[in-house]
């Protein structure tokens, strides 16, 4: 796992020119280089040495890129908060032009960093990321000797939907130093900032994580020269959990949660289908078909249905059900248990999903409950909770983290496709992953 951002620096306050900054937060130093010399390619100017590569490489990380890269500014973000003297001068020696320190920190730590700064012939970056009053402090800051104000949105801040731009006019109004804005922006919302008066514009994983580097970080630079080529487009948060959640795999979705949220033995019937939804969830029992079919009724179009049958030798579910769910728009089933009509299933193409096909049905005796709690593939599932399947299967999302889940998941999916260009260059995922180096001893 890496993060890396991009920093760029419009054409504001005496900046004479536009100047783009890669941030490389990554784990290994020989994978930085690479994606800073491709973001190089796409227009970066700065190159930034991100706090997880200096956690892993320590301060060779900054002595390697300042090697690499001689004729760039280096930023080395060590998110300093106590022995600010010392950190500064860590990164002065080893290359740094620029270093990062927490707006948060004492002011005792801020004094001495700014000191030390002047002391080695560097500037100070200082990060608002969970400063409790970003504005006042911002003041403060200036006043104290801090160079650049960065106002940041730490990325499991991201994850919970907050972004930096409703901060950054109050901000900019504030103090007369450049403003930098980081956290989740993209080539629309970078756009966004630049109208609104930011400095600086910092952009992470959709250059970084791109399988085309220099591609990306030229979008984010023609929409920070010309930002009102871009239109920011608002969708409604359940708008935004459906389409993420559609264009990402369960295997990524699982991954997001920590490798949890997979329902067992439970396949789908109908392939190359992709099912998103809310659960409408049934307990019923032994091929008793009545209140899975009365589900449909109590299901919204987009709803997925969510069955506990009971038994894998008695069908709850068939063609006709399934037929029958085409009416109301239903996005999907999912049967703990048994389904008959395979072939009537397949012909109707709605994405279905069960843990075994048999061809006898059971009775509707009407026993059970629509809407109450239920394990189903040995996963609690509750009405309104998000049901992804595709061929992999299916995932839970609960319904109150599915936000955080759906945009983790999409940061996994920008890595994996990063990996993807890693290993068609001829590296192996051995080899990319530092499994010798990480691996326990």
């Amino acid at each position: 796992m890496y993060y890396t951002k991009i920093i760029i620096i419009t054409h504001t306050g005496d900046f004479i020119k536009t100047i783009v900054q890669v941030a490389l937060d990554l784990l290994e130093i020989d994978r930085a280089v690479q994606i800073a010399k491709e973001a190089l390619e796409g227009g970066v100017d700065w190159i930034e040495v991100g706090t997880p590569l200096i956690k892993s490489e320590g301060m060779s990380a900054i002595r390697r890129i300042r090697k690499e890269f001689p004729g760039y500014t280096v930023l080395a973000d060590m998110k300093t908060i106590d022995t600010g003297s010392i950190e500064v001068e860590m990164a002065a020696k080893s290359g740094a032009d620029i270093v990062m320190i927490l707006g948060g920190s004492d002011d005792s730590t801020i004094n001495d960093s700014v000191r030390s700064a002047h002391q080695y012939g560097v500037k100070l970056m200082a990060d608002l990321m969970s400063v409790n009053d970003p504005v006042e402090r911002a003041m403060q800051l200036e006043k104290m000797g801090i160079d650049y104000i960065n106002v940041h949105v730490g990325i499991d801040q991201q994850m919970l939907g907050y972004d930096p731009i409703h901060l950054l006019k109050d901000v900019v109004d504030a103090v007369n130093v450049p403003v930098a804005v980081a956290g989740g922006l993209d080539e629309q919302t970078s756009s966004e900032i630049v109208n609104t008066g930011a400095d600086i514009v910092i952009v992470g994983g959709n250059i970084t994580r791109s399988d085309n580097v220099s591609r990306a970080a030229k979008t984010i630079r023609s929409g920070v020269d010309s930002p009102s080529k871009f239109q920011v487009s608002k969708q409604s948060l359940d708008d935004e959990i459906y389409e993420i959640l559609t264009n990402t795999s369960t295997p990524n979705i699982s991954d997001a949660m920590h490798r949890k949220g997979a329902m067992r033995k439970i396949i789908p019937l109908v392939q190359d289908t992709k099912m998103v939804g809310k659960a409408v969830t049934v307990q019923t029992f032994e091929g008793d078909w009545a209140k899975p079919v009365q589900a449909i009724d109590t299901a919204k179009p987009g709803d997925v249905i969510v069955i506990y049958n009971g038994s894998k030798d008695i069908a709850c579910w068939g063609g006709l059900a399934t037929f029958s769910c085409l009416n109301k728009g239903i996005a999907g089933v999912v049967v703990d248990g048994a389904v008959r009509d395979v072939d009537d299933i397949t012909n109707i193409g709605l994405p279905i999903f069960a843990g075994n096909t048999v061809p006898n049905a059971g009775d509707p005796k009407g026993f059970g409950e629509i809407n109450s709690e239920i394990t189903c593939g040995c996963q609690n599932v509750r009405p309104g909770d998000y049901i992804v399947g595709d061929n992999n299967g299916v995932v839970v999302v609960p319904k109150e983290r599915a936000y955080e889940i759906a945009r983790r998941s999409k940061e996994i999916e920008k890595g994996e496709q990063r990996l993807y260009d890693e290993v068609k260059r001829g590296r192996t995922l051995s080899d990319i992953a530092q499994l010798n180096k990480w691996e326990k001893q």
